[in-house]
This record gives C-alpha cells, sequence and structure tokens, in this order.
C-alpha cells in the first residue's frame, strides 16, 4: 500500500504530497524516467518498551508512481520533507503547452 498523496497544479508546476509521518529523508528515494515519478522507500517500526496491544500504522516498504504530464521539466524537479510531508515540485515547460495555430486562406 503507498503512503496517502495529492497531485496540485498550479501555474508553473505540479505539486506531489505524500504524507510520510516518521520517516527520514534518507529512508525515501525519488527517481524520475520516461515521463514517470517514483518515490519508494521503508517505514520502519518504531522500538516499542511496552507491549503493542494495537498497531495499524503501516510499516516496511512502500511505492508510490505517477505519469507526469508532457510539458514536465524533468531536469529541475525538487524534493523537500518538511514535518511529514514530502513535497516533489516539477516545474512546468513552455513544451507542450497549448497553442493556436492561424487559418489562412
Amino acid at each position: 500500500m503507498g503512503p496517502l498523496a495529492d497531485i496540485e497544479d498550479t501555474e508553473d508546476a505540479y505539486l506531489v504530497e505524500l504524507e510520510l509521518p516518521g520517516v527520514d529523508k534518507d529512508q525515501i528515494t525519488v527517481e524520475v524516467a520516461e515521463g514517470e515519478l517514483d518515490i519508494h522507500g521503508e517505514i520502519e517500526e518504531k522500538e516499542h518498551t511496552g507491549t503493542v496491544r494495537r498497531q495499524t500504522r503501516h510499516i516496511g516498504q512502500f511505492d508510490y508512481r505517477t505519469i507526469l504530464p508532457p510539458n514536465s521539466d524533468t531536469e529541475h524537479i525538487s524534493a523537500d520533507l518538511n514535518n511529514g510531508v514530502l513535497t516533489v515540485k516539477v516545474p512546468k515547460t513552455e513544451k507542450g503547452k497549448a497553442q493556436r495555430i492561424e487559418i489562412t486562406g
């Protein structure tokens, strides 16, 4: 099961936000290849001193993939982990943007 995620389409970029509470940035890998964004890593089990009566937190490997739109600038992607939320910013390029064609004749 993958982490909860939102994708926001802003004027100049696509923002991919993933909820990864308690995950250190060294446990996350962000990759892009052939127009696909792949975020994977591992959520380690917290060390407990008492008896765990119930455990509903997801632990173990996670993987999140999404296809990026054609106007994504994959050369300038950035990622930031803050307060358990990983934000991946994918800037937009002019390439792939719709343009109007004048009709002559």
